[in-house]
């Protein structure tokens, strides 16, 4: 956990700070799930940056009503505007426009589709507004890969990208993400299962892995596992040096 978390704070509010002044942007663009992660980071913008300069998007996407609601109030608590874009309709153009080429059908394909979608959006937004795109995936996360390629791991800058989630819920708590967010089980809104079933493992036991370098022996593997798996989801795309 962070010992000094009034200290922390203030050192990611200035990196945010100096880091949207260098980029010359005008403000922040975040997307808005309903979940802690997207809360403690809308809230950290807020401190840095001003709710004026934070823009706060909500996109569903077959999504469930709960996270659309829990989104609205994150928006509420910390006074920011909140967009809604639906995707539903784009989404399910696009995976009918596929579908009709290919034999094939691949669940992950689908799942992935939507974050990228999301991403899209952000994207589109803050353009227009000459806004940064500020990212919302936890160490936990970011470890494990369980985030999507040019979807949710695509953002311009990201505050949280190195705290565990324990670490995050103290950061949310300490600057007033409401109880009912910081306790909200993980998930993807995605087919109602959360985080840690489809994980196969729980956060606390990630955390393990990260801070103590093991947890639970069948816990571990499972962790280290898709830790290889989603290295290249860590590293830079590849590109082929020419020959002199």
């Amino acid at each position: 956990m962070i010992k000094n978390i009034k200290e922390e704070i203030e050192n990611i509010s200035k990196w945010i700070r100096e880091y949207v002044s260098k980029t010359n942007s005008k403000g922040v663009v975040i997307g808005n799930s309903g979940g802690k992660d997207s809360a403690t980071v809308i809230a950290l913008a807020c401190k840095a940056l001003g709710k004026e300069k934070v823009m706060t998007i909500t996109m569903p996407c077959n999504s469930i009503k709960k996270d659309i609601e829990d989104a609205k109030l994150v928006a509420k608590t910390f006074d920011v505007p909140i967009l809604k874009i639906d995707l539903e309709k784009t989404y399910n153009t696009l995976e009918k426009e596929i579908q009709s080429k290919l034999k094939d059908e691949n669940e992950e394909a689908k799942i992935n589709t939507k974050p990228r979608l999301r991403m899209t959006t952000l994207y589109y937004v803050a353009r227009t507004l000459n806004y940064l795109v500020m990212g919302t995936g936890n160490k936990c996360e970011i470890t494990v890969g369980y985030t999507t390629k040019w979807g949710d791991n695509a953002s311009d800058f990201n505050p949280i990208g190195d705290f565990t989630v324990e670490e995050v819920c103290q950061i949310g708590k300490y600057l007033g993400v409401p109880d009912s967010i910081i306790n909200k089980p993980p998930s993807d809104g995605i087919d109602g299962r959360t985080d840690e079933q489809k994980l196969g493992v729980t956060y606390k036991e990630i955390s393990e892995y990260i801070n103590k370098g093991k947890t639970k022996k069948e816990a571990m593997e499972i962790i280290k596992e898709k830790e290889k798996l989603s290295r290249h989801k860590r590293e830079k795309v590849p590109i082929y040096n020419k020959r002199k």
